[in-house]
């Protein structure tokens, strides 16, 4: 695809139609040129805008159909797979001024807000209503609503809540011609038609960009309790995963794991005491309710199943200074790992829960073979890990031998084993070239015929998933 460049008339046509000035020195272009994917080089745009109203958004895409301009939109830039790197430079679309709450409806419990709200505001105002929105990345202080929307993304509470788009019951959407159209609503039901939400849930901003977002909220719990597990080692952890729960009846919110590793770099990041730090494994198991007793007896049941699947002790973090000590130790394990290495590569992939051990044994031994260091975290209860190569204090050259290599095995095995390459984190730039090599030529043909549909000048986020 042959794309124009922006000169110093189409800058002015284009700064014309925003409330915000645009930005194009040096300092904003590298900025705005990357994510937080580690590993990938950055891509400067030729320039920057920050809309405030879905007006403003449609005006854009409106300009850069007219002229030819490729448009990335990007959220709070915290993404893991490339999605925000605007890979044929043009306009990068922040949309971090649009963070109003636009509705906030107690009595359905719903909640309307622009894409640039960061999750975790979201979060506070429902608990000051006694509400809760169970959407939950680990990077919800940090990550903003429209960003989640886009990859669709997971967290620790999925086994109780489900994933990002499991809340959005409406959407206001700019299309890639600079159209806009409304879907849903504040209704709990609706068939009219296709459902198009879930599709651009998850489609990493190249369907449309998400100007107004309507989320479910659910009555608080009262109580929330979680223990923290060690174990002799990563095989036994998940393998008490399904006896946790088939022994002693209780679905739990969360059901986390963090490998040796891990742990030994967290607390070495956060300064922190850690209980049987040295053991093989830990699970944090997070238990919630309406009624004080009910909760008690579901986390002993719980703690009890540990032992007696393992377990080599279960701690009680019963109050909300000790359960946020513990969630800040396993949501800190990414800023830990870029304070080891801030050249590494985080993965993604899932796979049947059953499967995690002989997945991680996998990459042990893939990193072993390939020269690299290796950490293993995630969603233990949804079978999400995070397999992360650390470059260290590897060469450049062989780093760039090394990874690709890794990742494609790591990639064919987490298939085999009935998986996929990403749960949470998306496809973007970074696992493109994998997805082709994975995936059936039939879904890999409906992936671009619905790309043609919505946008088929090309100009929304090009170059991401797959290419045209």
């Amino acid at each position: 695809m042959k794309y124009n460049s922006l000169n110093l008339e189409l800058l002015k046509e284009l700064q014309s139609m925003l409330t915000v000035p645009i930005k194009y020195d040096e300092e904003t272009l590298e900025r705005y040129s990357k994510d937080e994917t580690a590993e990938l080089k950055a891509v400067k745009p030729e320039v920057v805008v920050f809309p405030v109203s879905t007006e403003e958004v449609s005006g854009v895409m409106k300009f850069a159909n007219r002229y030819s301009i490729p448009v990335t939109p990007r959220g709070a830039g915290t993404g893991l797979s490339g999605g925000a790197v605007p890979a044929f430079h043009g306009i990068v679309m922040s949309l971090e001024k649009m963070n109003r709450i636009l509705d906030f409806d107690a009595a359905n419990m719903m909640i309307t807000v622009e894409p640039g709200v960061i999750t975790g505001e979201i979060q506070k105002l429902a608990d000051r209503h006694g509400l809760v929105y169970g959407g939950d990345p680990c990077s919800s202080e940090s990550s903003s609503i429209g960003g989640n929307i886009a990859e669709n993304a997971g967290g620790n509470k999925v086994m109780k809540y489900g994933p990002t788009g499991y809340h959005v019951y409406g959407l206001e959407v700019v299309l890639p011609s600079g159209e806009v159209t409304r879907l849903g609503g504040k209704m709990i039901k609706d068939v009219s038609g296709l459902d198009l939400i879930h599709l651009i849930v998850g489609s990493e901003g190249t369907l449309g960009i998400a100007t107004g977002i309507t989320l479910r909220l659910l009555p608080k719990p009262k109580y929330s309790v979680a223990l923290l597990i060690p174990f002799p080692d990563i095989d036994t952890a998940i393998a008490a995963v399904p006896k946790l729960m088939t022994g002693s009846g209780v679905v739990p919110t969360s059901l986390e794991f963090m490998d040796a590793s891990s742990i030994k770099a967290v607390c070495s990041f956060l300064n922190m005491e850690f209980p049987y730090a040295d053991a093989g494994a830990h699970l944090i198991v997070e238990v919630e309710g309406s009624g004080r007793d009910s909760v008690f007896d579901d986390y002993v049941k719980l703690g009890e199943s540990a032992i007696e699947a393992g377990g080599l002790e279960a701690f009680v973090a019963d109050n909300r200074n000790t359960r946020e000590k513990l969630w800040k130790a396993r949501k800190s394990i990414a800023e830990a790992l870029a304070s080891i290495s801030p050249v590494h590569c985080m993965e993604d992939v899932s796979v049947p829960m059953a499967s995690i051990p002989e997945l991680i044994k996998f990459s042990e031994e893939i990193a072993r073979d390939r020269g690299l260091e290796m950490i293993a975290f995630g969603h233990a209860g949804d079978g999400n890990v995070h397999v992360s190569f650390i470059k260290g204090d590897m060469p450049e050259e062989r780093w760039n031998e090394a990874l690709p290599l890794a990742l494609k095995e790591l990639y064919a095995k987490t298939t085999a084993l009935g998986g996929c390459i990403s749960g949470e984190h998306g496809i973007g730039l970074k696992r493109k070239k994998y997805l082709a090599s994975i995936t059936d030529k039939a879904q890999l043909d409906l992936i671009r015929g619905i790309k043609r549909a919505f946008d088929p000048s090309y100009i929304l986020n090009p170059g991401k998933i797959v290419d045209l």
